[in-house]
């Protein structure tokens, strides 16, 4: 399980950048439509936001090289909560002292673990597939 998927480019994309290429290039019937917005309302930025599970998405942003943890001009995509699932991960973080509610709090984190491993991932490896494959026609990776 990784999580997050990094495709080195070989020049720097802006957000708007890569919000164009992707209008231009992007399959929308066969990776499914994508949104510039935050992916929750906790969230401190906007990123391309594409569904994965009902628990997870899947979100785009490009990074800049520079600095100490930048070496390389990137576009990253990464799996993170989905409105739902960060509302089912708060719940999940209230203390109980019941023990049934503490076992279906158990299973539901168990549950939700194996969707981000399993289908949440696949969905992660097969956008990354799609995406990487995009940049390397236009002649952007390195």
């Amino acid at each position: 399980m990784i999580g997050r998927q990094v495709i080195i480019l070989n020049r720097p994309l802006s957000m708007e950048e890569l919000l164009q290429f992707m209008d231009t290039h992007w399959d929308k019937e066969q990776y499914n439509s994508y949104v510039y917005d935050k992916p929750t309302a906790m969230s401190i930025d906007k990123y391309i936001v594409l569904p994965a599970t009902d628990r997870y998405l899947t979100i785009v942003y490009p990074v800049k090289a520079g600095g100490l943890f930048h070496k390389n001009n990137t576009v990253v995509l990464t799996t993170v909560d989905s409105p739902a699932g960060a509302a089912e991960g708060l719940l999940r973080n209230i203390p109980s002292r019941r023990i049934l509610y503490g076992a279906a709090k158990m299973g539901s984190l168990m549950s939700a673990e194996q969707e981000r491993k399993g289908p949440a991932e696949e969905t992660l490896q097969a956008y990354t597939a799609y995406m990487r494959s995009l940049l390397e026609q236009a002649g952007l990776t390195k």
